[in-house]
Parts: C-alpha cells; structure tokens; sequence
C-alpha cells in the first residue's frame, strides 16, 4: 500500500510572516491603484487669468458622453471648435488656460475627462462631442502626450470628421498613419521635454501629412503644456512657464486662424 504522507502544518510564527507580507504586498497595490481610482474632482473656472487675456469666457461643465470641460467666448459664436485630449492622468482643467487664450480669439474648446484620466480608454471621445458642439464649425483635435496618440489615432480611423489636427509633445503610434490624409497638422515640440523624446516626436513626422507644421518651443518641457505641475522625468526647462505658454499660444492662434477663414462662406 502506498504510504500517505501527512503535511505538517506551517507554524504560527511563519503563517504571521506570511500574513504579514501579504499585508504589505494588498497595501502596496492598493497605494499604487488609487491614484487612478480617486482623481481629483473636475472644476470648471479653476484657472484664473486676468481680463483681457481669456478672464470673460465662459466655463461650464458639460455632460456628452461624458463630463468635459466647456469652454466658449464671451461674445459671438465661435467658428472653430477644439477638441482637447488630455495627458496621461491629468485633468481637464491643467489646459483651462490655452482654451481662454483661444476664446479671445473665437474659439471654442471642449476637454473632455476619460476614465482614470487616460485617453487610452476612449480615444473615439471626440464623435460625441463633435456631434454636440461641431455644427457650423471648423472641428480640430489636438492631444497633449498620449491624449496626442489618441487624437491621432482618432483621426487616422476616421478620415473627414476633423478639418485640422493639433499634436503638442505627441506623435501617432507606429501602427498609424495619417500620411495619405490632406489634413493641416500642427505638432508642437518642447525644446527641453524629456518624456516625449524630441526624435520621437520629429520620427512621428514620418507618419503624418507632408504639409505638417513642425514648431519647436524653445526652452520649454513636457509638463509646460499643461498647469499640473512637474512631471517625473521631464527635463529642466531654461524659459518660464508663462514664456512658454506665450509661446504655445503664438503657434497655436496662427494655426486656428488659418483654419477658420479657409471655413466656407468666411470673410
């Protein structure tokens, strides 16, 4: 007969070492999943700019598709409609202060939130909203970081739906490729980022129409792009964040522009 064998029970001092590290181990991974869990709450009007530089626009939170930061002029309708992706795990509202320089000039910005703040998990966001506000409008979807990715990617699947597309230290993945599309493309590069490699983003030119603008921000970083504070690994920026965000909006109002009076029936 076969001789059964009787394990021996482990003993109260290492079952509490085993307890003990899987303690630690559900904490650790606890600690790591909340921030994508509990974000910080969405509020609408949080970045405060003087008159005259964007201080009389309207901003609202808004439901389409989800909650999204809505952002319009003051006085008139606008004629171009933004669409902003986010960053990796930043909120709206870090890029409130691009769409009130663009509201004085007649542009109207919808920065939708994603679950867990990443675009990742709903890169076709832009066809709700689109759909809401885009009527009568010149439409441009822009991206900052991987919600640039996924700007791209949006459009790359869907052909038409945007006149114009706004990539700020971002490039498409390698799978995409919006070479064959006769679509403006603005990519804005940060001289000193150090999350989106300058060759990375020049290496997307590859995959993106031959008419895109390349504009190089001189002195700036990845996170100056968006008023969330610093980013782990971005490089040091040698120019204040108020240079570059002069300078971002410089690049950007021209490119806007440029759009809205191609518009048909424009003066």
């Amino acid at each position: 007969m076969p001789t059964l064998r009787v394990r021996r029970p482990l003993s109260p001092r290492l079952r509490a070492w085993l307890l003990a590290l899987l303690s630690a181990l559900l904490g650790y991974l606890a600690a790591q999943a909340q921030p994508l869990v509990f974000r910080p709450p969405l509020i609408a009007g949080q970045d405060a700019v003087p008159p005259g530089a964007g201080g009389d626009a309207r901003v609202a939170l808004v439901q389409a598709g989800g909650p999204a930061l809505h952002i319009q002029p003051a006085a008139g309708p606008a004629r171009t409609l933004l669409v902003l992706y986010p960053g990796g795990l930043v909120r709206p509202q870090a890029y409130e202060w691009l769409a009130r320089a663009l509201s004085a000039q007649g542009v109207e910005t919808v920065i939708p939130a994603f679950p867990a703040d990443l675009a990742v998990l709903g890169a076709a966001r832009a066809a709700a909203l689109i759909e809401r506000f885009g009527a009568g409008k010149r439409v441009v979807l822009a991206g900052h970081s991987l919600g640039g990715a996924m700007a791209a990617q949006y459009t790359a699947r869907q052909p038409g739906r945007v006149d114009g597309l706004l990539l700020m230290a971002a490039y498409p993945a390698g799978n995409v490729s919006l070479k064959d599309q006769q679509l403006p493309v603005l990519s804005l590069l940060a001289e000193q980022d150090g999350v989106a490699a300058p060759d990375a983003v020049r290496g997307g030119l590859d995959r993106l129409p031959a008419s895109t603008t390349l504009t190089v921000i001189p002195g700036a970083v990845h996170a100056f792009f968006g008023r969330y504070g610093p980013q782990k690994g971005d490089g040091l920026p040698t120019v204040t964040r108020a240079k570059a965000e002069e300078d971002i909006s410089r690049a950007v109002i021209p490119f806007l522009a440029r759009l809205a009076a191609a518009s048909p029936g424009s003066e």
